[in-house]
């Protein structure tokens, strides 16, 4: 059986290489982002089943990098899950889950399947 990806967009090292061994763990193939103007194109040239993305509050380009894949026909349906310090200043930016940083590294799992449900 081949094991999902997971394409993580993290700047922070600390933050994303923990969520990064804790995909792996769960048995997903874990791609890295550093750039958020190549996600969509990564999205788009080898599909993931989700996507993560680390909020950096002043940085407009991680917005437009949700946006593109929101408003790309192909890459539309892809959960995203957005994490960072402070969630709650990220209501509106068309990701399927937003949560802290400590939530996305102690309850991963349940978030992965409450992104991955179909409604």
């Amino acid at each position: 059986m081949t094991q999902p990806l997971a394409l993580v967009l993290y700047e922070r090292l600390l933050p994303g290489t923990q969520i990064v061994n804790r995909l792996q763990d769960l048995n997903y193939r874990v791609q890295t982002i550093a750039d958020p103007a190549a996600l969509l194109a990564r999205a788009q040239e080898n599909p993931p089943l989700v996507v993560l993305v680390e909020l950096q509050t002043g940085r407009p380009d991680i917005a437009a990098a949700i946006t593109a894949l929101r408003n790309n026909p192909g890459t539309a349906h892809l959960p995203v899950i957005a994490f960072g310090d402070e969630p709650s200043s990220a209501q509106n930016l068309g990701a399927t889950l937003i949560a802290s940083e400590s939530a996305v590294l102690s309850q991963l799992p349940q978030l992965l399947e409450q992104a991955l449900q179909v409604d």
